[in-house]
C-alpha cells in the first residue's frame, strides 16, 4: 500500500481466542492502533503485547508511532495479530481481593492480639514470614489463584488445591510456621525465553508464590511431584532471598519433610539424594530449566503484568501464543 493510499484499514485483533475487526484511518500508527485498542478491550497499554504474524513479530510497549501500512504486511493473507493481556477489570478485581484479604488479616490479628494472654499470639518470625495466629490451621496458602486468561483456569485450581492440601506440604509449613496468603499458577509465555525456562518464583518472602504449572504449549500440566518439589525450594525462599549455603540447607531440610509426611508413599523417601543441592542447580541451568534466580524483592503481584524484557525466544513465544488460541478454539466447538 503506497502512502498515498487514503483507503481505510480493516484488521482483525485476536484476543483470548475471540476475532475483533477494527477500522483505521490509511494513517493510523501503531500507537493509535494499541490507543485504540485499550478503549475498546479495556486493556491498558502498558499491559498489551501484539504477536504479529508472519513480520514483524511481538511488539511490546511504548509502541512507536510507526505508520500500519509501513509495518504490517496488510496484503497477506498469512497476516495475524494476536493480543496478550489482561483486561483492567480483572486487575482490578485481583487488587482489590488483595486488599480485601490484607483488611481481613489486619482484623483478625486485631481480634486475637486483644483477646490473647500470652505475650503475643502474632509473631513475626526472623524470616519475615507473617503468621495469622498460633493455630496450626492458619500456616497454609490462603488463596488459589488460578489464571483466567489461560485454558481450564478450574483445572489449574484443582492443582493448586492438591499441592495446598498435599500432607507433606501441610506438615512442613505448620512446622516452620509459613503462611502464604497466595499461591498462583506461572504463564509459561511470561517466563520462558529460547535459552531457559523458569520453574517458580517467590516474592517479598512467602506473599506471593508462583508455580509453572502447565506445559509450554498450554497443552497439558506438568509432572505433580516436580511441581511439589519446585514449592519446597520457593518456600525455602520465606527464610532466605539468596541461593547461599544456608538457603540450600533449609530446601534439602523441607523436602526431607515433605517426603516423610507424605503418607501415600509410606513416609519413605524415593531417593536418598538432598533436593536441589547446588550442583543440581547448575545441571538444570545447563538443560535449560531455572528454578529461579533468587527470592524476588519489591514491587506489587499484578495479574497479567510484564514481566520479561529480555527480548528473547519471540518466535516460541508466537508458537505457544498460538497453541493456546487453538486450545481455547477446540474447547469452545467441543462446548457447542
Amino acid at each position: 500500500m503506497d502512502d498515498d493510499d487514503s483507503s481505510p484499514l480493516s484488521l482483525t485483533i485476536h484476543h483470548s481466542g475471540i476475532p475483533h475487526t477494527f477500522d483505521l484511518p490509511a494513517t493510523a500508527t501503531l500507537h493509535d492502533l494499541t490507543t485504540l485498542l485499550a478503549s475498546a478491550l479495556h486493556i491498558p497499554i502498558e499491559n498489551q503485547k501484539l504477536l504479529i504474524s508472519p513480520k514483524p513479530g511481538l511488539q511490546k510497549p511504548p509502541f512507536a508511532a510507526t505508520r500500519l501500512n509501513a509495518l504490517l504486511p496488510v496484503d497477506s493473507p498469512r497476516l495475524k495479530i494476536t493480543l496478550l493481556g489482561t483486561p483492567a477489570k480483572d486487575i482490578a478485581a485481583l487488587n482489590a481481593q488483595a486488599d480485601e484479604t490484607k483488611r481481613r488479616a489486619e482484623a483478625r490479628t486485631a481480634a486475637l492480639a486483644a483477646s490473647a494472654k500470652q505475650k503475643s499470639s502474632v509473631r513475626r518470625t526472623a524470616s519475615g514470614i507473617h503468621t495469622l495466629s498460633s493455630s496450626s490451621n492458619s500456616y497454609t496458602f490462603h488463596r488459589l489463584l488460578p489464571l483466567t486468561h489461560l485454558p481450564n483456569p478450574d483445572r489449574s485450581l484443582q492443582f493448586l488445591a492438591r499441592l495446598r492440601d498435599d500432607p507433606g506440604i501441610r506438615a512442613a509449613m505448620a512446622k516452620h510456621r509459613f503462611s502464604v496468603p497466595t499461591l498462583t499458577e506461572m504463564d509459561p509465555a511470561e517466563h520462558t525465553t529460547s535459552e531457559s525456562r523458569t520453574l517458580g518464583l517467590n516474592r517479598n518472602k512467602g506473599e506471593v508464590i508462583e508455580l509453572r504449572l502447565r506445559t509450554d504449549a498450554y497443552d497439558g500440566y506438568r509432572d505433580y511431584r516436580t511441581i511439589r518439589k519446585t514449592l519446597c525450594h520457593e518456600l525455602a525462599h520465606c527464610v532466605f532471598s539468596e541461593h547461599d549455603r544456608d538457603f540450600w540447607d533449609l530446601t534439602a531440610q523441607i523436602e526431607r519433610e515433605v517426603e516423610r509426611a507424605d503418607w501415600k508413599h509410606g513416609g519413605r523417601r524415593l531417593t536418598e539424594q538432598d533436593f536441589y543441592n547446588p550442583d543440581d542447580w547448575e545441571a538444570l541451568r545447563e538443560g535449560g530449566e531455572m528454578m529461579d534466580e533468587r527470592g524476588w524483592t519489591g514491587g506489587e503481584f499484578v495479574l497479567g503484568g510484564v514481566r520479561d524484557d529480555n527480548g528473547e525466544g519471540l518466535d516460541r513465544r508466537e508458537i505457544m501464543a498460538r497453541a493456546a488460541e487453538e486450545r481455547m478454539r477446540k474447547d469452545r466447538e467441543k462446548n457447542s
